[in-house]
């Protein structure tokens, strides 16, 4: 008897994505030179205006091909390294050395630019007009919170991949034993997903490790069983604000957002801002951030398939799993995954 066919799967539409924000660095890491990144597949280059606007450019000088971010910023524009044409914000070629009259250029010399913008201590290109905004986070411009940028996490899997193992409740106690979760408490508490549009909320109350010797930092002042109260706002696709709290005065907020880089690759950036412990070196939550996404990353590209599945059926899922469930659904009500061929 022969198979039935299977319905083709769903997988992130990189057509559709382009229409969002997405971060492609760390605002720190754009300094006095060019900056190549890669997004939705495509190359680009960022740098900053004479006025340190933020800009960013399709990496292919227009004349032959050279990746603009092999040059450099020359009153505020980018040359190209191989024969120093320059080209402004807006992608248009502006000077051609070669030429009789330099500033002859022709009409169809410019390359494509987009949009940038610079928030929450990072730079979010889109490709296309932005369906959805940024999220508002008040803490990271709040002078009574200290902020820390951690990573940038560069994994060879997809970014939803990333996304949701950031919100997965259930491995904490398994792949993070005594640092995010305890193996003798692994029960994930009943949660509702709220789906507003294109945001996702739910609040968890659930049992976390105790604070450990070599990663204090956590706000929770009980020693034994603490319990970590944490309001999830999922903004589609790729990005999540999470604010723990452990019922008292202190409050630690968690901005993640993943670029996706390709298909098979991605880079989450994770900027932590909290009311307390304000002299801590900013080393002590690094360090925490590079140790558990490095327990997560070794797993994480172990998954197969490696683009997650947007069509429920292709995965077991079970109650705890509510919030990859509503994920699914959202980006595909969201026309952000299409089906396979």
């Amino acid at each position: 008897m022969s198979a039935l066919p299977q319905a083709p799967a769903s997988l992130p539409d990189f057509a559709a994505l382009a229409a969002c924000w997405h971060p492609v660095a760390y605002a720190s890491a754009l300094t006095d030179k060019p900056l190549h990144t890669r997004l939705l597949g495509r190359d680009l280059v960022l740098w900053r205006d004479g006025a340190g606007t933020p800009r960013v450019l399709a990496d292919l000088c227009i004349h032959r091909g050279t990746a603009l971010s092999l040059g450099r910023v020359v009153d505020g524009q980018i040359m190209c390294p191989y024969h120093g044409w320059r080209y402004d914000g807006d992608g248009r070629c502006t000077l051609i050395p070669q030429l009789a009259d330099p500033t002859r250029v022709p009409a169809k010399a410019r390359v494509a630019a987009y949009q940038v913008v610079e928030r929450h201590r990072l730079l979010w290109v889109a490709l296309a007009e932005p369906r959805f905004p940024l999220p508002d986070v008040p803490e990271l411009v709040d002078e009574g919170w200290t902020t820390v940028e951690t990573g940038p996490f560069t994994w060879n899997a997809d970014a939803s991949r990333q996304l949701e193992n950031f919100t997965d409740l259930g491995h904490f106690p398994w792949l993070h034993p005594g640092l995010l979760g305890d193996p003798e408490r692994p029960v994930v508490p009943g949660h509702t997903v709220h789906v507003e549009g294109a945001v996702l909320r739910y609040d968890v109350v659930r049992p976390e490790a105790p604070n450990s010797r070599d990663f204090p930092v956590f706000g929770n002042e009980v020693v034994a069983a603490p319990e970590r109260r944490s309001r999830y706002a999922l903004h589609l696709p790729y990005t999540i604000a999470l604010r723990l709290g452990w019922g008292g005065q202190a409050g630690m907020m968690y901005l993640f957002a993943s670029q996706p880089v390709d298909h098979d690759r991605c880079t989450g950036y994770v900027v932590i801002a909290r009311n307390y412990d304000h002299d801590q070196p900013d080393e002590v939550l690094r360090d925490f951030e590079d140790t558990i996404f490095e327990q997560d990353r070794i797993v994480v590209e172990s998954q197969r398939p490696e683009r997650v599945r947007f069509d429920l059926a292709d995965e077991l899922h079970l109650t705890f799993d509510a919030v990859a469930v509503a994920y699914r659904r959202a980006m595909r009500a969201q026309g952000l995954a299409h089906a396979s061929g």
